[in-house]
């Protein structure tokens, strides 16, 4: 018999699934999975493609989602190196009235649409942002174009060590080949 826990995983599931993101089991477990999350229109981010990994912890509604960016993001919310969301509503405010769709509709537009510099895992783009708007919109777009590629977020790992380090070495690479 199911308990409610994993009714509600598998509710909320099966809505991402039939709605228009793209959605990835990971060996085919509902509690683990992977979003291609687009950036919202009007903003720096437009035009971005984010991997997003997500997990439901056995307590799922009860207890949050945890997220993450798979793939490379400036943002004074969201750390760089392992792309952890500092999100209220999905950190300490959650409520077993939000499901995943609220996440992807809501939550992670309403985020990369009004950053908060206050309270930052970037300390780097909070400055930025809080010091020089418009080279903090320059930063944002310039990471859109390297790192928020559809290439980019469909090779997004769990370890961006690796990619950091293949892509140093196609650019050597590349480097070379002009000779």
């Amino acid at each position: 018999m199911a308990n409610p826990s994993r009714r509600r995983i598998e509710t909320d599931v099966m809505k991402m699934l039939m709605s228009d993101y793209e959605v990835s089991l990971v060996n085919d477990n509902m509690q683990e999975f992977y979003v291609r999350f687009y950036g919202p229109a009007e903003t720096p981010f437009s035009g971005g493609v984010w991997k997003i990994h997500v997990e439901l912890p056995d307590q799922y509604p009860f207890k949050s989602p945890s997220i993450g960016f798979m793939n490379k993001i400036f943002h004074p919310n969201i750390d760089e190196l392992s792309g952890s969301v500092c999100l209220d509503v999905i950190n300490q405010t959650w409520s077993p009235m939000f499901d995943m769709i609220n996440i992807f509709e809501v939550f992670l537009p309403q985020l990369l649409r009004y950053p908060n510099p206050n309270d930052p895992l970037n300390g780097e783009a909070a400055a930025l942002l809080m010091r020089h708007p418009k080279e903090y919109e320059a930063k944002v777009k310039e990471y859109v174009q390297r790192f928020a590629t559809k290439e980019a977020a469909d090779a997004a790992t769990d370890n961006n060590e690796d990619e950091d380090k293949d892509e140093e070495m196609s650019d050597i690479g590349s480097i070379s080949d002009g000779e």
